[in-house]
């Protein structure tokens, strides 16, 4: 073992319990950190490959020895207690350390790297994040994607069952760590022969809204997530319209705004081919539009898979082409 290694070994094990002179058992500090990090005894037993009860068995035992509350109790999940974060503040560093050197795979020559899971929304994922991405497998990186809503996927990243989400918005609180990926503006659109009939972006740009009175809306939810904060960020009001038809895939979405069925809001990453093809009609082009920022979000702790960080890096690259 290298000294600097050794040196992570003595540094992690020189937090003793409160009254005695043995050095606290590198299990339960890193049990401990698990459940810091996941916010829930659960959660760290999914990560950690653990039953609850031992978790929680484990948990009592070091508050025990260390003679402290290190987590409220709360109806879904802990909150830890302030001792709790200055425990994790003197073991994160040391731990995650000795987890690079002793982490469950073993050397990468005689152990192919496990899959790294990704996830996130799947016209994202679909339109730029695995075109991007994929000539790393190439490279031997193998990846599992999972499309869905970022509150969830949130959830399970804290559960352990992804390696690496983009979300739609930063995530909260302090155990995730997320950096930003880049940002996706909206833009108003309709197909062609439907924006030549109500007018083009004249109409708009001299009545406004009111130019699309009468006109079919196509959403991609019943209370128009995207719609509703073009109106509010664009126009200054409110949008109370109903839609005429409704999908949860903006892809599909596009696809029915292409064939005539009314108008919508895109991120434009994802009507690009169609506005350059005349496809689809930018009905506004507003000084200050609407943006949303994606952020890359990787699951706590240190992963022993060496292709998460690879992925991680690439992704951050190429994000600055979409």
């Amino acid at each position: 073992m290298r000294n600097t290694d050794a040196n992570v070994l003595r540094e992690g094990s020189e937090i003793r319990a409160g009254g005695g002179a043995a050095a606290l058992d590198l299990n339960l500090l890193r049990t401990f950190l698990a459940v810091y990090r996941t916010g829930s005894f659960t959660a760290a037993a999914r990560v950690l490959g653990l039953s609850q009860p031992t978790v929680t068995t484990q948990i009592r035992t070091l508050e025990r020895q260390l003679d402290r509350e290190l987590f409220q109790r709360l109806a879904r999940g802990v909150d830890p207690a302030p001792y709790a974060d200055e425990l994790a503040a003197r073991i994160v560093q040391p731990l995650d350390a000795l987890a690079t050197v002793t982490g469950p795979g073993g050397p990468a020559e005689d152990h192919p790297a496990e899959p790294v899971h990704l996830a996130g929304p799947a016209e994202l994922l679909t339109r730029s994040v695995l075109p991007g991405i994929a000539p790393l497998v190439d490279r031997g990186v193998r990846l599992r994607v999972t499309p869905g809503l970022t509150e969830p996927l949130l959830d399970d990243l804290r559960a352990g069952r992804h390696d690496l989400v983009i979300a739609t918005f930063r995530p909260r609180g302090r155990t995730l760590a997320s950096v930003p990926l880049g940002d996706e503006e909206f833009v108003l659109v309709a197909d062609p022969v439907r924006a030549e009939r109500m007018g083009g972006p004249a109409r708009i740009a001299t009545d406004g809204p009111a130019a699309l009175h009468g006109v079919p809306l196509v959403a991609y939810a019943e209370d128009l997530p995207i719609l509703r904060r073009y109106w509010r960020h664009v126009f200054g009001k409110r949008l109370t319209c109903h839609p005429a038809v409704t999908m949860p895939d903006l892809n599909a979405v596009k696809a029915a705004v292409v064939g005539g069925a009314g108008f919508t809001v895109l991120p434009r990453y994802l009507c690009t081919v169609e506005l350059a093809s005349g496809e689809l009609v930018l009905l506004h082009e507003p000084d200050d539009p609407p943006i949303n920022t994606a952020f890359l979000v990787q699951r706590p702790g240190s992963s022993g898979n060496p292709h998460v960080a690879l992925v991680r890096d690439h992704l951050l690259e190429a994000a600055r082409g979409w």
